[in-house]
C-alpha cells in the first residue's frame, strides 16, 4: 500500500495511461455503503424500486442535463448498486471551452504565487477534475445522497466506484446485455445480499 502525506492510502483503480475526460464509453458500477439494499428488491427477475431507488433512477436520467456532453447507454438500479454506461461525447467546441477554462484557472492561480517545484511535480496525473468521469459520478452520487437522506438519514454510498473503459462495439453490446439481464441473474450476482 502506498503512503501519501505519511498516511497509508489505497492506490487508484483508474488507468494511469487514460484521461477520463476523453471521449469514450465507460461501464460504471457504484455500490451502496456496506452493500445495504436501499434501492428496492428483485421480484421474479424484475427490479422493484424503493423510493430511494426511484431517486437513483431519476438522478441517473438527469445526468445529461448537468453534463451536456454526456450520453447514457444501458442502465439498471439494483438493490444495492447501479450499473450504467456513460458516454462522454464532447464536441470540438466543448474541448475548446474546456481548454480555455483550464487556462483561466491556471492564470488566476498563478497571480497568487508561482508554483513551487514540488507542486508542479505533484499535479493530478488524471488531469483537471471537472468535465470527466469522476465529476459525473460525483455529481450523481451527491444528487442521490442529498435526496435520499431526506427519506433516510443513514443512506450512504461506498466511497469509490468501479469503471471499465469500453474499447469496441462487441464489448459495448456484451456489457449492455449484462446490465439489462442483471435483475434476472440477481441471485448469482457477486453483490447479492438477501
Amino acid at each position: 500500500m502506498d503512503k501519501f502525506n505519511n498516511k497509508y492510502r489505497i492506490a487508484s483503480a483508474r488507468a494511469y495511461f487514460w484521461d477520463y475526460g476523453w471521449n469514450a464509453a465507460y461501464f460504471v458500477t457504484i455500490c451502496t455503503q456496506d452493500r445495504i439494499n436501499w434501492f428496492g428488491k428483485v421480484l421474479d427477475g424484475k427490479m422493484v424500486l424503493s423510493d430511494i431507488g426511484e431517486i437513483a433512477h431519476k438522478c441517473w436520467a438527469e445526468i445529461p442535463q448537468h453534463f451536456p456532453f454526456v450520453k447514457l447507454g444501458a442502465f439498471v438500479v439494483m438493490p444495492n448498486h447501479v450499473h450504467g454506461i456513460v458516454i462522454i461525447d464532447k464536441t470540438e467546441t466543448d474541448l475548446n471551452v474546456e481548454a480555455q477554462n483550464i487556462a483561466v484557472v491556471r492564470e488566476q492561480t498563478q497571480k497568487f504565487a508561482p508554483p513551487s517545484p514540488t507542486e508542479t511535480q505533484t499535479q493530478n496525473k488524471f488531469g483537471p477534475q471537472s468535465q470527466n468521469l469522476a465529476s459525473i459520478i460525483r455529481g450523481f452520487k451527491i444528487g442521490v445522497t442529498k435526496n435520499a437522506r431526506l427519506l433516510h438519514a443513514n443512506f450512504a454510498w461506498q466511497p469509490r466506484y468501479h469503471d471499465h473503459i469500453i474499447r469496441d462495439e462487441r464489448a459495448y453490446h456484451n456489457i449492455s446485455e449484462y446490465i439489462i439481464q442483471n435483475p434476472v441473474k440477481w441471485s448469482e450476482d457477486k453483490f447479492y445480499m438477501s
